[in-house]
């Protein structure tokens, strides 16, 4: 017998009325939410963003399936055909709350991560893994509503599961060495690193694979995460991002120290407050080391603001310094080696062995 028999026209045609109303309903709520979703994103506060957007995620889905929900019980269908109806409605709405809440935590995780590791992070390993296990759930809950046993599906899951990452050995160890990287705290994104290997730049993204970093000459290295976390490495920023710059230098035997002293230390002084990246606060130092071959060595101490800006401090450094030498007349030594060659033999006794002996 089919679903509609008994109805009458005039309840198909209140429920056709319903379900205009819905959908009517459902595109105001869409120009409503698109402007309050606008007007959240003129404000600096993330949360009424993530608010304004679950809103509109749920409000045009659920006014229409309010509607053919009414419009179900407006027909005054059959009690079977209601159960099914009521079923494949609810597992609807499910879905689609599902999908909006995975969308809503996953920001909620990626607002928190970004708070926390600074503007520049990219976090979407956590992201990522936050929206398929709310996904995952909303699948399972929804199958449960339809009247399917999830039970029988769970222990197919572990086997499959199994089977997965025994396949999967090596993508799972890349994911699970990411979590850690993060979770540890390590390294973030924007932080400069240099691993053992040789690899070295800055971090700009860590994701469920791999994690990529942009190298000064602006070029993108790949690396998996299980390689990287199993490399020794070197992070520039960590624990500040300011750090000491260490310059050698020497100067000639017969320099007065203190006046090179001064002279290297009014230079440092000038380029740390002039030039960009310097730290203006810090106090250059000097420290003599060495009685080398040529002259005297030193090393001359200065403080950058992070690693990129050494290059540029250093070479403001240098020119500066060589000028000010010629100014004050410190010589800057060449490598030098000094000859001692043996005495002359005695002239007189050449002589007298080139004199020939008379003939007895």
């Amino acid at each position: 017998m089919h679903a509609f028999d008994g109805v009458s026209w005039e309840r198909v045609v209140a429920a056709a009325v319903v379900m205009v109303v819905a959908l009517a309903i459902a595109v105001v709520l869409r120009l409503l939410t698109g402007r309050l979703l606008s007007r959240a994103g003129d404000t600096r506060w993330a949360w009424d963003d993530l608010a304004a957007r679950l809103v509109r995620d749920l409000a045009m889905p659920v006014a229409v399936l309010g509607g053919a929900w009414i419009a179900a019980n407006v027909l005054e269908l059959r009690r079977g055909t209601l159960d099914v109806s009521a079923k494949v409605l609810t597992a609807a709405t499910i879905l689609v709350v599902s999908l909006a809440l995975a969308r809503l935590i996953a920001g909620v995780v990626g607002s928190v991560a970004s708070a926390r590791q600074g503007v520049a992070a990219n976090v979407s390993i956590f992201a990522n893994i936050t929206r398929v296990v709310v996904m995952g759930l909303g699948v399972l809950i929804m199958l449960q509503s339809l009247g399917i046993s999830i039970s029988p599906l769970l222990g197919a899951l572990g086997v499959g599961g199994l089977a997965v990452a025994l396949a999967l050995q090596d993508t799972l160890a890349n994911l699970f060495a990411g979590v850690h990287v993060l979770a540890s705290k390590t390294i973030e994104p924007g932080d400069y690193i240099k691993l053992s290997t040789g690899q070295e730049g800055y971090v700009v993204d860590i994701n469920w694979r791999n994690t990529s970093i942009r190298t000064l000459s602006d070029n993108i290295e790949v690396i998996p995460n299980a390689r990287f976390s199993d490399s020794i490495l070197t992070n520039y920023h960590r624990p500040a991002q300011d750090m000491s710059l260490l310059i050698q230098a020497s100067v000639a035997y017969e320099s007065d120290l203190e006046h090179v002293e001064k002279v290297v230390v009014e230079v440092g002084g000038q380029v740390m407050n002039e030039v960009e990246g310097g730290v203006k606060e810090a106090e250059p130092l000097v420290r003599f080391h060495t009685f080398a071959e040529s002259g005297i060595g030193f090393t001359v101490i200065l403080r950058t603001g992070e690693f990129g800006d050494q290059f540029r401090i250093k070479h403001e450094f240098v020119k500066r310094l060589h000028r000010r030498f010629g100014e004050e007349g410190i010589e800057i030594p060449y490598p030098r080696r000094q000859l001692i060659l043996p005495a002359a033999p005695d002239a007189a006794a050449s002589n007298r062995a080139a004199v020939p002996h008379p003939a007895p």
